[in-house]
């Protein structure tokens, strides 16, 4: 079973709707032990990383997520969802996420219109290419999803960015260590190519 996590942010049924359209079942879930003991954990949303920081702790959810990481079950963070896998965000600096990946989260330095509306392309680095979930879906070519966003995640390791998009520069859209992996951009948004994704995640075995 796949818990998504309900805490108390936007776009999360059509989440649940991307994965049932994909064959598989999902829950969503305002109940901690059930993200705990979940097979596999997806933490999606669209809001503020401030507000979406103290949801999952005053809930529990937080603790459960970092929980189910922690026992090497897979978890997967959309849009806020993957702003929140990181400690620190420019949008709350007094805020802390989940902490479950290296780096932070900024805002985009460019003179092009923010927040980054649209399709864009996303290309696989060497670490992408060479993950399991990832490599596969993708093979030699590049994909293209739907994003919506004005912060995006910065300062990581090279072997943590998965897949870049360029909004002005070049910018991390899938990242990921171990069983966790995030996307900026929102597979439930983005047609055959989203669903695509959420059935690999489904089907992950890290």
């Amino acid at each position: 079973m796949i818990a998504v996590v309900d805490y108390g942010v936007n776009n999360l049924k059509s989440v649940v709707r991307a994965l049932e359209a994909g064959g598989h079942r999902a829950t969503l879930t305002t109940d901690p032990e059930a993200v705990r003991t979940a097979d596999r954990v997806l933490v999606p949303g669209v809001g503020n990383f401030g507000q979406g920081s103290r949801n999952l702790a005053e809930t529990g959810l937080g603790e459960a997520v970092r929980e189910a990481a922690g026992a090497g079950r897979p978890v997967m963070g959309i849009c806020l969802g993957l702003q929140l896998l990181f400690e620190t965000s420019e949008e709350a600096a007094d805020a802390r996420g989940l902490g479950l990946l290296p780096g932070k989260v900024c805002r985009f330095a460019t003179a092009l219109h923010v927040p980054h509306v649209g399709w864009a392309r996303v290309d696989l680095t060497q670490a992408g290419r060479r993950h399991a979930m990832l490599g596969p879906l993708f093979g030699e070519a590049p994909r293209f999803f739907y994003h919506v966003h004005s912060y995006h995640p910065s300062e990581l390791p090279a072997d943590s960015v998965l897949a870049t998009g360029e909004y002005g520069a070049v910018f991390p859209t899938l990242v990921g260590q171990a069983t966790v992996i995030g996307a900026q951009f929102h597979p439930e948004k983005s047609q055959r190519a989203g669903i695509e994704l959420l059935d690999a995640f489904a089907r992950w075995h890290p």
